[in-house]
C-alpha cells in the first residue's frame, strides 16, 4: 500500500494551522501519517496536531529552522517513517477541498510525475493566483488564464506539493541555511535539472493568502521586481537571491536581474540607496555568508 506522509511546518499560528489541519485530516484519501515541526513552541501547536484525526508526529524545535529546515527535518522524518510520497504545506494556506490529496496521487500516476503541485490561489477570491504567474512577458493574475488543466514544468513547492521519495533521493532537502525565502526556489531548480517530471495541475487548488503584493510592476506590467515591505524579508529574499543566481541552471539570468532591479529601484522606485543595499546583499548571499538578520 502506497503510504502518503503529511509534512506541516507551522509558527505562532495556531488559528490559521488547525483549519489547515482540519482539511487535510478531511482528505478523501487521508494521509497515513502527519509530521509537524513547530518553529515557536513557546506558543506550542501541540494540542492542535493532537486535534487531527490522522496519526502524527509533532516536533517542536528550540531553535527556529525557519521554513527551509523545518521542512528538512519534515522531509526527512518522512521518509524515515518509510513514506513513499511526501505532501508539504505550510501553516498559512490549506487544501482548498477535501479531494486535493486523492487528485493530486491520480495525476501523479496518470502522468507519470515525480512531483505534482496543486494551483495556488488567493484564500479569499479562488479565481486570482495567490502569486502572479508569469509566462513569458505576460503576468498571469487569475485561474481563468491559464487555459489548460496541466502546466508542465510549474509547480508552487512549499503549498501542497506531493514529492515522490525516489524524487527527494534525486534532489535532497530544502538547503537550512537559506532559512526563509528562496528555498524553494533552489528546490525548483534542483528539480529543474534533475530532469524530473513535473507540473501543476488545475484539477486540484491550494488556498494561501494573496502574495500579489511584493511584485511590484514597471515598464507597463511587462517586468516586475519583488520588493517585500518588511526589513526582515527583505534581507532573507535578497540575501537568499544572490546565492541563487551564482548556482548551476540560474547563472545567466544574474545580469538581467540587475538589470532589472537597477530599473525598478532607479528608475521606478527612484531610491539609489535601496539599490545599493540590494547590491550588497546579492554579494553577501553570492559569497554564502549566511548570517541571521
Amino acid at each position: 500500500m502506497t503510504m502518503v506522509v503529511t509534512v506541516v511546518v507551522t509558527r505562532h499560528r495556531r488559528e490559521s494551522l488547525g483549519k489547515s489541519l482540519a482539511v487535510i485530516g478531511a482528505q478523501t484519501r487521508p494521509p497515513d501519517h502527519l509530521v509537524v515541526v513547530d518553529n515557536g513552541p513557546d506558543d506550542p501547536a501541540a494540542d492542535v496536531v493532537a486535534d487531527c484525526p490522522i496519526p502524527s508526529t509533532y516536533l517542536p524545535s528550540l531553535r527556529n529552522l525557519g521554513g527551509a529546515g523545518g521542512f528538512a527535518l519534515g522531509i526527512l522524518h518522512a521518509l524515515a517513517l518509510g513514506a513513499d510520497w511526501v505532501w508539504l504545506a505550510d501553516d498559512d494556506g490549506c487544501p482548498a477541498d477535501v479531494r486535493v490529496l486523492q487528485t493530486l496521487l491520480e495525476e501523479a500516476k496518470r502522468r507519470d510525475l515525480a512531483v505534482i503541485s496543486p494551483v495556488v490561489v488567493n484564500i479569499d477570491d479562488p479565481e486570482r493566483l495567490a502569486f502572479p504567474l508569469r509566462r513569458g512577458l505576460t503576468w498571469k493574475r487569475r485561474r481563468s488564464e491559464l487555459g489548460t488543466d496541466f502546466l508542465p514544468g510549474i509547480a508552487s513547492f512549499f503549498n501542497g506539493a506531493l514529492f515522490s521519495a525516489d524524487a527527494l533521493d534525486v534532489v535532497g532537502v530544502p538547503d537550512y541555511r537559506l532559512f526563509v525565502r528562496g528555498d524553494e526556489v533552489d528546490v525548483h531548480r534542483r528539480v529543474v535539472r534533475s530532469g524530473l517530471r513535473f507540473g501543476t495541475t488545475l484539477r486540484a487548488s491550494y488556498a494561501h493568502p494573496d502574495g500579489s503584493a511584493e511584485f511590484k510592476p514597471m515598464l507597463r506590467g511587462h517586468f516586475h521586481a519583488q520588493d517585500p515591505a518588511d526589513e526582515i524579508k527583505r534581507y532573507y529574499t535578497y540575501r537568499n537571491r544572490g546565492y541563487l543566481l551564482s548556482q548551476p541552471g540560474m547563472r545567466r539570468i544574474g545580469m538581467l536581474e540587475v538589470f532589472r532591479f537597477g530599473l525598478y529601484f532607479l528608475g521606478t522606485k527612484r531610491d539609489p540607496r535601496a539599490f545599493r543595499q540590494w547590491l550588497k546583499l546579492l554579494r553577501q548571499g553570492r559569497a554564502e555568508r549566511f548570517y541571521r538578520h
